[in-house]
């Protein structure tokens, strides 16, 4: 069993959106507007659809904290759609609407699948005929509720010196400066990538490519099409030992990579150099290993082994190796098109163009936060699994006792 786990449930469109985190310790100090801060950036970046312009999000807390600290109880949260008001009749938990329908197609029923969406795969697995019944879980809106349980696993990793961000690297063939990926990156370097992209409006820290990225989705507006692209996520301070070699599924890599895919729209995952690596030498590539009285070690400084490269991304065995996690993330472009591909009818079988539902024109962005929730969840089950505690006090001292069998090993 995992030390730290969620679930989400609701629809795109229903009442509201609900997350159950169950593991924090206690006496972890969380309040909704933390948790809103993230939200709020989820639901930033140039290229979003008009859903963000009637959303707010917002999180109310409705189990697991006292007097704003955690319990050690399960946390539930609970988020609002705001757009549940235009939608009660056709998302009734209980009554269907009475005819005339207000919105779908034949009767009612959403029965023109997207190509690239789990419409039609999702309708012949559950045997559904009104493609509604799946859109409105497959939805991308359900991260929301992800994003604000990772901002309560960002609160208890600050509290031992863990820092995770993200940025954008590319948008369509738009990509960031050479300069800035790649070779030893240091924390410092990496936090200044991550404050550089949170004031760009497509959040690259990138000034001349962020311009171009701007040009570029505006052009696909134009044109009725989609974009792609690729973050990356970084996690900095996080100390050796996390994962582990023994089981495939213990491995922390393999944990990130299937934590990133699990997102929406993303085809593809990076650990460091990743694709890049197979380019190269073994001895152009592996990070050589170095020992100092004044290396970095967890974020601390001591006496340790250190490494000059991260080209593994941190991670080495599916164990950390104490360098920075990085990860990149690879994202398709949105599948609804306000010009569509074509389809077939699910009831008529009849040749037709796919449905348009409102979309993003690139959500590439918001992906990034989203990245940096489930790289955060992941993380933290990782750490509760290393230090335990049912305490925050119990998990300090945990962790304190290795940082300081690392200083001395």
């Amino acid at each position: 069993m995992p030390s730290l786990r969620f679930l989400t449930a609701g629809e795109s469109h229903g009442k509201a959106l609900i997350g159950i985190l169950e593991g924090i310790p206690s006496g972890l100090h969380i309040s909704a507007q933390d948790i809103d801060r993230d939200l709020k950036r989820r639901q930033s970046g140039y290229g979003r659809g008009a859903r963000m312009k009637i959303e707010s999000d917002h999180v109310e807390i409705i189990s697991g904290t006292r007097w704003g600290k955690t319990i050690g109880s399960p946390i539930a949260l609970s988020m609002e759609n705001k757009d549940w008001k235009n939608w009660k009749d056709i998302m009734s938990p209980s009554n269907p609407p009475l005819p005339p329908f207000s919105k779908g197609g034949l009767g009612g029923f959403v029965t023109r699948p997207r190509p690239g969406h789990a419409d039609l795969a999702g309708a012949i697995k559950y045997s559904q005929y009104d493609l509604r019944n799946i859109l409105e879980r497959s939805s991308a809106r359900e991260t929301a509720v992800r994003v604000a349980l990772g901002a309560i696993a960002k609160e208890f990793l600050s509290e031992f010196g863990i820092k995770i961000g993200s940025y954008v690297v590319q948008i369509g063939k738009v990509e960031i400066h050479s300069s800035m990926l790649g070779g030893p990156i240091s924390e410092k370097e990496l936090l200044s990538l991550f404050e550089k992209a949170e004031k760009s409006p497509v959040r690259c820290p990138d000034k001349v490519a962020s311009k171009k990225m701007i040009k570029l989705i505006d052009k696909v507006t134009r044109e009725g099409n989609s974009l792609g692209g690729i973050f990356e996520v970084f996690a900095t301070g996080v100390p050796i030992g996390l994962g582990s070699y023994i089981q495939w599924d213990k491995r922390l890599d393999g944990r990130l990579a299937q934590a990133l895919m699990s997102i929406q729209a993303i085809k593809g995952v990076e650990v460091g150099l990743g694709f890049r690596m197979a380019r190269h030498f073994g001895s152009e590539v592996m990070d050589e290993i170095f020992y100092s009285q004044g290396s970095r070690v967890s974020g601390q400084l001591s006496k340790g082994f250190y490494r000059k490269t991260n080209n593994a991304g941190g991670i080495e065995g599916g164990i950390t190796n104490g360098m920075p996690i990085i990860i990149s993330a690879a994202m398709k472009p949105i599948p609804t098109l306000k010009k569509p591909l074509l389809s077939v009818n699910v009831i008529t079988k009849e040749p037709v163009e796919a449905i348009y539902e409102r979309s993003d024109i690139c959500a590439v962005p918001a992906a990034g936060v989203i990245g940096e929730a489930m790289v955060t969840l992941v993380i933290a089950d990782a750490f509760l699994e290393k230090f335990g505690g049912d305490s925050i006090n119990e998990t300090k001292r945990n962790y304190d006792s290795y940082i300081d069998y690392i200083r001395k090993f």
